[in-house]
């Protein structure tokens, strides 16, 4: 018998074999867990340098890599007032040239030996990181020193940084998740400058000056934390620290104490109006207490169980079992000074007052009910079994040690972690909730459209309306079947015929041609839009009413092959008729039947280039405009806020102009207008993306 025949003969004997014989040799249950144990970690070396630098090594020759990690205690919490978001810019050019290189070659220089270079900022502490080959640790310390020490802040740099952060901020106004997480950031310190995020007015204010002042005053060696991890020894890493840092000294100024976040004694409901979502962000918290704490374990097992992955109590039952959203979870954010803790779920508008119900009522179970064995078990297994993933590479041990380090905790705490977190049972895991989880005083917030979400939540509790920019939105005045805009005067508006050019990185790609004219009774506008490259043609017409609000919309095109088309008529306000096209989030082509509420003085956001003639500018101006979809049949306010004056040079010319940032749409955009009457749009710039859209001749009879 051949080997092949063999071997069939053997397993074809061992299938015809009784099943109980076959399984008496294999276990019928998992074997029983062992015990949690330390675990292993390298050693902590220290030495202090002789500028004062902390240097911490933790050694390990696994891999020839070696990690860097300078930090300093400058993160946002110390911008001045006015100047938020300071720490943050400072933070990201140290890195865009350095010593005798520019940003380009900072970069080629790290990513040619298959290194990395950057810095970044939290609440408290700016580091700055590099990640090299073992045989490249002096270059990885020469570079992190020349950012550091002699960064050169080009001006054309700050400048770029600056465009940069002014369009992520537009971006922010249209993100109803980075809205929320503001407002709870206020909520919940007030006046500690934890509450402190960016903002536009103070991102065009900060000055090259300023940015230098700030790396000199907070970046100094005295007080900051070095941590080396990989393959040095220490006495290697000390000798390429002190030869890259000499001559550098000094100690940063000691901060003034922060004041307490203010005291919660119930719970209220801060409701940020979002006209036009259809959906709502809930986010619910409070503060809970500094990292050094006894009920940190407990309460990370805890909130392990109410909102720490997919399998979490909020996750099930408001994803799986009420199908309300696609996800909701919650977590404990540590800092140097006090925590906090937020839940947060986004929801169809229609059951935004059961879901925050429903989290609620989580909440309040996980601090009166003992965990069950079973969810306990779970909870911890999760916990234990993730951490040996976080320091699995040299960057990741470099990251723990220093923060660890940095927020002051016990020197065994790594390798003790897991034993802690496994210790917890279930009578200190309830401790631990109650401490950290407190949904009768909690803060909750809630973006979306107050029209459609205020009754429902003011059922729960009080409710307070606030506009995107947080100023106060009386309910009467939100509940007004009517909106209050500004009065547009259209005889301002001079009949025109505009020819734009699309622009894509600099290069015309397509062409818009606008044109405004006097119709009975009202106005008429048109616009023609080709874009071959995108597959794009697109052909709209909207009669105005007198004041500008849309009487009716008619459009054709194509996207990309496919028919688009809007048909649609406003009556008693209403708006009826059928879209379509493209569909969100997705992109899809669908069609949708539109049958929605529109308030009197409404516009169509086709005729947005033809209305601005009609508003009053100035240089402080700034307006609130009810604005039609026509695509979807969505009303949305948006805000169009004037934020400076410039002078610009498109094909039709050179012209001062008034720069505007117009948000609450689906994506905000940048309008340029003219200064001089009659205004009119000389540029539009979506924020974000590479497309200007340029005046190439303007046509008046």
């Amino acid at each position: 018998m051949s080997c092949t025949r063999l071997t069939l003969a053997v397993l074809g004997a061992a299938l015809a074999a009784p099943a109980t014989t076959t399984a008496q040799g294999y276990p019928t249950a998992p074997p029983v867990a062992g015990p949690v144990r330390p675990m292993p970690f390298p050693p902590f070396q220290e030495a202090r340098l002789s500028n004062g630098i902390r240097l911490i090594l933790v050694e390990s020759a696994k891999q020839p890599v070696v990690s860097l990690s300078l930090s300093f205690a400058a993160g946002h919490a110390y911008d001045p007032e006015g100047r938020e978001g300071l720490a943050g810019m400072v933070a990201s050019l140290l890195t865009k040239g350095a010593g005798n290189r520019t940003a380009e070659q900072v970069s080629a220089t790290i990513e040619g030996v298959g290194g990395t270079l950057s810095a970044s900022t939290g609440p408290d502490f700016l580091t700055i990181g590099a990640y090299v080959l073992a045989p490249q640790a002096e270059l990885g310390f020469s570079l992190m020193a020349d950012a550091v020490i002699r960064p050169t802040f080009a001006q054309t740099e700050v400048e770029l940084y600056r465009t940069q952060a002014l369009s992520g901020l537009q971006l922010e106004q249209s993100d109803p998740a980075a809205l929320g997480d503001r407002f709870m950031a206020r909520t919940l310190y007030g006046s500690h400058p934890y509450a402190r995020r960016p903002t536009s007015a103070a991102a065009r204010a900060i000055t090259r000056d300023e940015i230098v002042a700030y790396q000199q005053r907070m970046l100094r060696p005295g007080g900051a934390l070095l941590v080396v991890a990989g393959a040095l020894t220490l006495p290697e890493a000390r000798r390429m620290a002190e030869a890259s840092f000499a001559g550098w000294t000094g100690t940063a100024p000691v901060a003034a104490a922060f004041p307490a976040p203010p005291a919660r004694s119930s719970r209220d409901i801060l409701l940020v109006h979002r006209a036009g979502s259809v959906q709502a962000n809930i986010l619910v918290g409070n503060i809970t207490f500094p990292p050094t704490s006894p009920q940190q374990y407990a309460a990370r097992v805890a909130n392990q169980v109410l909102g720490g992955g997919s399998d979490s109590r909020l996750f099930a039952i408001l994803r799986e079992e009420k199908g309300w959203t696609y996800g909701a979870y919650s977590g404990l954010n540590r800092s140097r000074g006090v925590g906090s803790f937020v839940a947060t779920a986004e929801v169809r508008n229609e059951v935004a007052d059961s879901s925050l119900r429903e989290i609620l009522h989580q909440m309040e179970r996980l601090t009166t009910e003992p965990i069950p064995t079973p969810a306990l078990e779970a909870a911890l297994g999760a916990l234990v079994g993730r951490f040996p993933l976080t320091v699995e590479t040299v960057q990741q041990v470099a990251g723990q040690v220093s923060n660890s380090i940095l927020l002051g905790l016990p020197a065994d705490y790594l390798s003790t972690y897991r034993t802690r977190l496994a210790a917890v049972t279930a009578a200190q895991a309830l401790e631990g909730a109650k401490a950290a989880i407190r949904p009768a005083t909690a803060a909750i917030i809630v973006v979306g459209d107050a029209k459609v979400l205020l009754g429902g939540l003011a059922e729960i509790g009080p409710v307070r309306v606030v506009g995107t920019d947080g100023t106060e939105v009386p309910a009467d005045q939100l509940m007004s079947a009517s909106v209050d805009g500004p009065v547009l005067d259209l005889s301002k508006v001079v009949a025109s015929r505009d020819s734009f050019a699309v622009m894509v990185q600099g290069n015309a790609m397509g062409s818009q041609v606008s044109e405004f004219s006097a119709a009975a009774g009202g106005f008429l506008y048109s616009d023609d839009t080709r874009i071959p490259l995108a597959g794009v043609e697109q052909s709209t017409e909207v009669v105005m009413a007198a004041n500008g609000s849309a009487m009716s919309v008619t459009q054709r095109g194509k996207v990309q092959g496919n028919e688009t088309s809007v048909v649609l008529t406003v009556t008693n306000g209403r708006a009826t008729g059928k879209a379509v096209g493209p569909q969100p989030p997705a992109g899809a082509f669908g069609t949708v039947e539109i049958d929605s509420p529109v308030p009197s003085g409404t516009l169509d956001d086709n005729t947005v280039t033809a209305i601005v003639g009609a508003l009053p500018w100035s240089a402080n101006a700034s307006w609130s405009l009810s604005m039609l979809s026509s695509g979807s049949g969505e009303v949305r306010q948006i805000q169009l806020a004037v934020t400076g004056t410039e002078t610009i040079t498109v094909p039709a010319g050179s012209f001062e102009v008034y720069r505007a940032e117009m948000s609450g749409g689906p994506s905000p955009v940048t309008l340029y207008v003219t200064v001089a009457a009659p205004h009119y749009v000389v540029k539009i710039a979506p924020v974000g993306a590479p497309i200007e859209i340029v005046l190439v001749k303007r046509t008046t009879p």
